[in-house]
């Protein structure tokens, strides 16, 4: 079953295995060369693209972007940032202007990240341009190209893309694109469960096809129920990387693009329940007003492009050690839901880590969404690395501390990197637990440090390292809490 999308405004129609990426294709069977290929493994933005839906504009890495990931979608690659008559666009005439470009490898991702800004109104350009790397230039003429092209009117073919999906949808849908449907008509008619023909009765077409797309989280349950063996592909920028750097075969693969009832918040009075593939990008927004220090944290997630793909589902379910996002979710006391067919369970999230590389889930059940109390105050979370932006942590700790009085009250306090899984620092709270809230406290706490965690030494960090680093990161919470101002943000000469 051919992927179809708009390519730089035109048509396209693209019948070719399903974990081909998106930059392998576009350099090798369309010559647009423009997109580059560096890292190929979504941290240096060469390669990135604005892809265009019923979300927005948003900038991704094709490297690590599977076709089928981009069904019914518009694609603008450097090429398709100019006018069609050749003229510039803002941002492409002020990176000459300011002298953004030297050896010129690494502009066609800047100006697509920064095109991609433009016509959302951004003016964060430091966080906007975090996942673009330049060797050679310096941010500073590429910032201030940025800034110049800041104030001049979006180019009107920059505004099309969303009306040709809409205009392309199926009789009777004209507003298909604009609430998350497909593009029909001239693009031709295809199943919502693309590669198959059939929503569960999949073996056979799974052999033929190799690939499925499901339209709902009903046909998805159903599917992965019946093909417990598949793999399951999000945004993956995880899964991504065992296809360009790993070069597995992942057998038969479930993409979860169109399973739009998988993916929202929700926030109550009391709970937030987040569906597992909510991006980040949206997870940062939702959450920054209610937990700032997680929102700062999630901030420093990764790149502008990895937050507009990874999913919070994604983040868990792959178990990683050093993800930032369950330290985060185990402070605030997250719950996770879990589904496999029909049935659906719950279980605290830190239930789900059981050792590296394995967790509770069985096979064919997959994460359905996190909830997590709405309110928390006292959640700091402290991210430790060796590049401030977009690196992974040597250390992540998150604290959560309810104080009666001077009196700790309760305590949740989870850390990424110092264990085969995020893990409870189960020992530490016991210690601070019905204690005063003073240094004399948080001092007689850390020696048990040592019997929570017994932490690994790579090349992030020596396991002396993460101990003390640990350590640091509770004294730093208690003066934070204490009304001092620790973060290295607010530090002026």
């Amino acid at each position: 079953m051919p992927v179809t999308f708009l390519l730089n405004g035109d048509p396209v129609s693209v019948d070719a295995p399903p974990t081909r990426t998106l930059l392998d294709w576009l350099r090798e069977t369309r010559g647009l060369t423009g997109t580059k290929e560096g890292c190929n493994e979504g941290d240096c933005g060469a390669c990135t693209v604005m892809v265009t839906d019923e979300r927005g504009a948003r900038a991704l890495n094709a490297c690590i972007l599977f076709l089928p990931q981009i069904d019914g979608k518009a694609i603008r690659t450097v090429e398709g940032i100019a006018g069609p008559d050749g003229v510039p666009h803002p941002v492409q005439r002020a990176m000459v202007d300011q002298h953004g470009s030297q050896c010129g490898f690494c502009t066609p991702g800047f100006v697509v990240s920064m095109a991609v800004g433009h016509k959302n109104g951004r003016r964060d350009h430091d966080d906007i341009l975090a996942g673009n790397l330049c060797r050679c230039t310096g941010y500073a003429p590429i910032i201030r190209a940025a800034e110049a092209a800041a104030e001049a009117e979006i180019p009107e073919w920059m505004e099309e893309d969303l009306s040709k999906l809409g205009h392309s949808a199926a009789p009777g849908t004209d507003d298909a694109a604009a609430k998350g449907g497909r593009p029909g008509a001239d693009w031709g008619e295809r199943d919502p469960v693309a590669g198959t023909g059939a929503a569960t009765g999949a073996g056979n077409a799974i052999l033929d096809h190799g690939w499925v797309r499901p339209g709902s989280v009903d046909e998805m349950a159903a599917w992965y129920e019946a093909n417990p063996d598949a793999t399951l592909v999000a945004g993956a920028t995880d899964v991504g990387l065992w296809v360009t750097k790993g070069l597995r075969d992942l057998g038969p693969v479930c993409f979860l693009a169109g399973v739009s009832d998988l993916r929202g918040i929700e926030i109550g009075d009391e709970e937030i329940l987040i569906r597992a593939m909510t991006p980040w990008a949206d997870v940062r927004e939702a959450l920054a007003p209610l937990f700032p220090s997680f929102g700062e944290m999630i901030r420093r997630f990764a790149s502008e492009q990895i937050r507009e793909a990874a999913t919070i589902g994604g983040n868990i379910a792959n178990g990683s050690p050093i993800g930032d996002g369950p330290p985060a979710l185990i402070a605030l006391g997250a719950t996770l839901h879990l589904r496999k067919g029909d049935a659906r369970r719950q279980i605290p999230l830190e239930r789900f880590f059981i050792e590296y590389g394995r967790q509770d889930r069985e096979p064919g059940e997959f994460v359905e969404a996190v909830s997590l109390p709405a309110r928390a105050r006292a959640l700091r979370c402290y991210k430790l690395s060796k590049r401030f932006d977009q690196d992974i942590s040597a250390v992540c700790g998150c604290f959560n501390v309810m104080l009666e009085g001077d009196e700790v009250r309760s305590a949740r306090i989870a850390f990424g990197g110092m264990a085969g899984t995020p893990k409870r620092a189960i020992a530490v709270e016991e210690a601070l637990l019905g204690r005063a809230w003073s240094e004399e406290t948080i001092a007689a706490a850390l020696p048990a440090f040592a019997e929570d965690f017994a932490p690994l030494s790579d090349m992030r960090a020596s396991a002396e390292y993460r101990l003390e680093a640990a350590r640091g990161m509770l004294r730093r919470y208690h003066a934070d809490l204490t009304g001092a101002a620790p973060s290295i943000l607010e530090v002026t000469s």
